[in-house]
């Protein structure tokens, strides 16, 4: 039986299924996320406002869940807990729809203090992998540019607010569509 799964775990069908035979649709996939995330580097404000709007809808609609959670189970001494947690849902759904900019303004600020923070963290755990002969440098050349980088958004904010989130949305997009191409077009050489 260890035979056949030795055999089986280096069998690319069983990851990859039919991808080879309909490797156009993840290519056409790829190609569309790479329009979509290029054409969001030049509305970077506006998928912003967007990506805020739709953050807002989702804490509505977790609240709304919360509260009918809250009291769907009789004499359960957690319902305060749930009523709570429920109305700050709901209380923060409601300003990100109403303030999408305020929102945006502290979803910005929380970003770049955990870059900087992870960035600082890089740094010393790369330095304290020096001693050991591993390839320290690539972690402390993570955390700098982590640092640059949350050091930039945090002095330029409140500004930075209107257009950061929607940059990495529209960043995140285009090298997601190119995973999906290059993946298209390996899985095509194995048809």
């Amino acid at each position: 039986m260890s035979d056949l799964n030795q055999n089986n775990r280096h069998d690319p069908n069983l990851v990859i299924g039919d991808l080879p035979q309909k490797w156009g649709w993840l290519l056409a996939l790829g190609i569309v996320f790479i329009i979509l995330g290029t054409i969001g580097l030049g509305l970077s404000v506006a998928m912003t406002v967007v990506t805020i709007l739709f953050f807002g809808v989702l804490l509505l609609i977790g609240g709304v869940m919360q509260v009918f959670e809250a009291f769907k189970h009789k004499g359960w001494k957690s319902i305060l807990g749930h009523v709570v947690i429920a109305a700050l849902y709901l209380l923060v759904g409601i300003m990100l729809i109403t303030e999408p900019v305020v929102g945006s303004m502290a979803l910005t600020a929380l970003l770049a203090a955990a870059f900087i923070i992870t960035g600082l963290f890089r740094i010393v755990m790369g330095f304290q992998l020096k001693g050991y002969g591993l390839n320290w440098g690539w972690l402390v050349f993570a955390g700098v540019i982590s640092l640059a980088l949350g050091t930039m958004i945090f002095f330029q904010w409140p500004e930075s607010a209107l257009w950061f989130i929607g940059l990495m949305i529209a960043i995140e997009m285009i090298f997601h569509g190119w995973a999906y191409v290059m993946l298209a077009l390996a899985v095509k050489s194995l048809r």
